[in-house]
């Protein structure tokens, strides 16, 4: 990554920082809900939310969260159920049950929230940069922060050649933010590079709205469309898994996934490689009568690294299954009344057709 002109040449001549400050004056985002009171707690779930998430989607879920649990301590007392319900929606739940089990670690060890960097990544779902914006924004301690935002803004700047997902080139834009932070208001400059990223800086960037344009190598060079490099292209897989939705007197047949793997914690139907299969389960596991099988209309889920066909089978059942009685990895849940738990999102969707049907 090295030539013989350095990313950033460090010296005083380099007023990245003053331009950048000076743009987040008169244009940054400043009524943010998690600006209103900058705790470390606020600002954790705030970023955790953040990761792969824009901040529109984030913020009905973060002040709903908020309410629910709007210190670490309670976090740390809450059922995972109740945590992993007002999650629902968000995705990537291993982040929802990180920060659940982080927060009890957190209270056992601390007490509150950790003031030192090596704590703060010592817990589960906090890396690098989520440790450096809890303590910048929070406590405007000088660490530099490297977010999906942030890492676009500094490719197309220092024009750094390569896809931010590898080690050479998160080594490379490390060093260009490290560099870059300043000693002074680093709250305000680590918010204020996230909100060029977010607002300016985007895919289809605004060069002319940017406060750092002039000295941007990407821009220079007309290469904006080349930074950051895309990762390596790969074929991207589909599969398919049958769903059963096994209906009886308005309840519905769920299951709580195991806590790895996709929507691990979440409540969610039965799967099965194949209808036939389903067929059996109703028979031998459930010992109820069928009196009809839908096929409904497939429905495709889609994840960052694979699509899901999803091939829902609704069985009306005639009369009670031999167990109907909830545990705690199965439950026969009230279609009619809002769930107590966390419920995948397609599954929820299914839910809702399976609503209309029900009178």
């Amino acid at each position: 990554m090295k030539d013989a002109n350095p990313i950033v040449e460090p010296g005083a001549h380099d007023t990245f920082a003053a331009r950048l400050l000076a743009w987040h004056a008169a244009h940054g985002r400043k009524d943010l809900p998690w600006q209103a009171e900058r705790t470390p707690y606020r600002v954790w779930v705030s970023e955790i939310m953040l990761q792969q998430t824009q901040v529109a989607t984030v913020i009905p879920y973060y002040l709903r969260f908020m309410a629910a649990f709007p210190d670490v301590r309670t976090l740390a007392r809450a059922d995972l159920d109740a945590v992993l319900r007002r999650w629902a929606g968000l995705g990537y739940y291993a982040r929802a049950r990180n920060l659940h089990r982080a927060a009890a670690l957190v209270v056992e060890r601390h007490g509150e929230v950790p003031e030192r960097f090596e704590d703060l990544l010592a817990l589960p779902g906090i890396g690098r940069s989520t440790a450096g914006a809890i303590l910048s924004l929070s406590r405007g301690e000088r660490h530099a922060i490297l977010d999906g935002n942030v890492k676009r803004v500094l490719a197309r700047h220092a024009a750094v050649p390569g896809w931010p997902g590898s080690a050479p080139v998160a080594a490379a834009l490390w060093e260009v933010a490290e560099r870059h932070t300043p000693h002074a208001e680093v709250a305000a400059y680590n918010q204020a590079m996230m909100d060029l990223g977010a607002t300016v800086c985007t895919r289809v960037p605004a060069c002319e709205r940017c406060p750092v344009a002039d000295d941007c190598r990407a821009r220079a060079q007309g290469r904006i469309a080349d930074f950051p490099g895309r990762r390596p292209r790969r074929e991207r897989p589909a599969k398919q898994t049958h769903m059963a939705l096994a209906l009886c007197g308005g309840h519905l047949y769920l299951e709580r996934r195991a806590a790895s793997g996709i929507w691990g914690g979440l409540w969610s139907l039965p799967e099965f490689p194949e209808e036939g299969a389903i067929l059996d389960w109703c028979e031998q596991s459930l010992a109820a009568t069928l009196v009809a099988l839908e096929r409904w209309e497939p429905l495709r889920h889609s994840f960052s690294h694979y699509d899901l066909d999803i091939l829902p089978v609704a069985l009306r059942l005639a009369t009670p299954p031999r167990a109907l009685a909830d545990t705690d990895a199965a439950v026969w849940y009230r279609v009619s009344e809002a769930p107590r738990f966390g419920i995948a999102a397609p599954v929820q969707r299914l839910i809702d057709k399976l609503r209309t049907d029900i009178p």
